[in-house]
């Protein structure tokens, strides 16, 4: 084989599935791959499976990252992992990448290594890492790896292939866009910017929010520069992202022969669980503008939206159509945000994305461009598919987007086809403050969505609904604003039936502010709920008519000065404790003092 690629998946050949494009773009170029998917990584030596490869391994830890593909924000193990056969657990180690290349480097010593895919990406340089609650270096070092390709890779991975092939060794490829390397020689550097040392971060947290605030502004192709990061005597350096890929070339990469189907080595178990999620979905765009703080897709996928062609749609709709399997229902039509099919504005074609400023946060740009003309033209093309009944929207609605187009037809067409009785939105919070720190649009614009999508509703007599999707403990997110949501849900008659807590990933905003205490983007300090305790007051007000939570309900509106909302009144959360006299129970409890979120002197 010219490459083995070692994934910590389990291998299937579907475009959904990084290695699948992967290896099938660097076999459509003419190089042979072999596959070593979740390898027994108790068993070192079952990285040898095929022998050394001619030109390189290539390592990812999978879909997902692995820590977040095993713990829960509470850091507790997972019982259930979805790219494994049946939903095993205990296939692919903690911190997967850097465990498999470390063992390739210890049985093939001078063997090319590559990592590539989410975590390495979102890793190149130093990161908070949550579960250890530290900073860790970059990952191409603690891997031991040569280079890493970041991003989506179907550029750079060909690259870095046909550099290997010409005999260019791996010390010699620093010149590949979307790739970060190792170095001790700066002459091999153009035009960079110079990031604290390692050293430094580890000492000074707001020189680490510094260093973010950077990389943060370098994540698009035409602007970006060369980063350079310090360890010791030898430097990382990450060069701008790989120019984002043209419709034609959006279209080449899912018309390879891809077999859409897990390895038949599954089936005794029941299949790949995630597959089932996704195998009757169509993939139409990639790249979000949207900036929400607690996502990675600026670092990954970048602000730059990349579409493609309708005939390449409709094309693979015609693929799902033929399947055995098929009813007649596509689950989703979209990418990373459903209703981003084209770039925010004309500027950024020529110019990059804004470096400064937010297309949709903290309000609409002027130069937004909004139109759903196009996606329109896509569903109903879907629509009239022979054999398609449904076309449903599952991936993310970007609700101001749609809220900005002074053309009603998509809402309409969306509401009247494109909802299976429930459409999943993400207000996350209700708090302008925290949803401010979140990059969300104000409360406000979530409000006139809300009443819009009831009125269009009732209108085609239909019978659907709005599932918000709520987020507790974000950064700045104290008791008080907790409390805020509560009410919020309790005016609103809504009850979540799940709850996501802030879960610091890396390379986000919000992980920055985190572990630092610092809004990167000005610099200002930001409250940071941390206490495993709070954590749970936070979320048991979301979940407030669960009698389970009713101490962690009491003792968080008691700690917020809030006590008016105990009682037996109609807008009280929660009763008083039955301890509690009768004289005393038909009165909400007297509002409380409480020194909560003061600064200390």
């Amino acid at each position: 084989a010219d490459f083995v690629y070692v994934i910590g998946d389990a291998y299937v050949d579907h475009p959904s599935f990084g290695h699948a494009i992967i290896s099938r773009i660097l076999e459509a170029h003419g190089y042979r791959v072999a596959i070593i998917s979740q390898p027994d990584w108790k068993e070192p030596q079952s990285i040898e499976t095929f022998g050394r490869p001619r030109l390189g391994f290539l390592v990812t830890a999978g879909n997902m990252d692995s820590m977040v593909n095993h713990y829960t924000v509470a850091k507790k193990r997972r019982d259930f992992d979805a790219y494994t056969p049946g939903g095993a657990v205990g296939k692919r180690p903690d911190y997967a990448c850097t465990v498999y290349c470390n063992y390739i480097r210890s049985h093939f010593k001078d063997a090319v290594i590559i990592a590539g895919g989410i975590e390495p990406s979102l890793r190149r340089l130093a990161h908070y890492d949550y579960w250890s609650d530290s900073l860790r270096r970059s990952e191409l070092v603690t891997s031991q790896a040569d280079i890493i390709s970041y991003g989506m890779g179907e550029r750079s991975i060909v690259e870095i292939a046909d550099a290997l092939n010409a005999g260019l060794k791996p010390c010699d490829i620093t010149f590949v866009r979307g790739t970060a390397f190792k170095s001790r020689d700066r002459k091999v550097l153009g035009e960079f910017i110079e990031l604290p040392s390692f050293e430094e971060l580890k000492k000074d947290k707001k020189r680490y929010a510094e260093s973010f605030r950077v990389q943060y502004e370098n994540t698009d192709a035409i602007t970006a520069k060369t980063l350079v990061e310090s360890y010791g005597d030898f430097f990382v350096a990450v060069n701008p992202p790989a120019y984002p890929l043209s419709q034609k070339e959006m279209d080449e990469v899912y018309s390879l022969p891809y077999m859409r189907a897990w390895h038949p080595l599954y089936d005794k178990d029941g299949g790949i669980p995630a597959f089932k999620e996704i195998k009757f979905s169509l993939c139409s765009s990639r790249g979000c503008f949207g900036g929400c703080s607690f996502c990675a897709l600026t670092f990954h996928q970048g602000r730059r939206i990349q579409a493609r062609s309708h005939e390449s749609i409709v094309k693979e709709a015609e693929l799902l159509v033929s399947d055995p399997d098929f009813k007649g229902y596509i689950h989703d039509v979209g990418g990373p945000t459903a209703n981003f099919r084209a770039p925010s504005c004309k500027k950024q074609l020529k110019s990059g994305v804004c470096t400064k400023r937010q297309c949709l946060f903290p309000e609409k740009c002027p130069n937004l461009e909004v139109s759903h003309e196009d996606y329109v033209a896509l569903l109903k093309k879907l629509r009239a598919v022979k054999g398609v009944k449904k076309v449903f929207i599952r991936s993310g609605i970007r609700f101001d987007y749609l809220m900005a187009d002074k053309d009603d037809t998509f809402f309409r067409e969306l509401v009247a086809h494109h909802v299976s009785g429930q459409l999943k939105v993400a207000p996350e919070h209700v708090s302008d403050r925290v949803l401010n720190l979140m990059g969300k649009p104000k409360n406000a614009v979530y409000k006139a969505f809300s009443k819009k999508f009831y009125f269009v509703t009732r209108a085609l007599k239909k019978e659907q609904y709005l599932v918000p999707y709520l987020m507790s403990s974000h950064p700045g997110s104290g008791l008080k604003e907790a409390v805020e949501l509560a009410e919020y849900l309790r005016d609103n008659n809504l009850t979540p039936e799940q709850v996501q807590d802030f879960y610091p990933t890396p390379s986000t905003v919000s992980t920055c502010m985190y572990y630092t205490g610092i809004d990167p983007r000005d610099g200002k300090s930001v409250y940071v709920p941390r206490s495993p305790h709070e954590k749970a007051m936070q979320r048991a007000l979301i979940q407030y008519k669960n009698p389970k939570n009713y101490d962690l309900v009491r003792e968080a509106l008691v700690k917020a000065g809030r006590t008016d909302l105990i009682g037996n009144g109609g807008k009280c959360l929660i009763r008083p404790p039955k301890r509690v006299n009768a004289n005393r129970a038909n009165k909400a409890e007297p509002r409380a003092k409480s020194d909560y979120g003061k600064k200390k002197k």
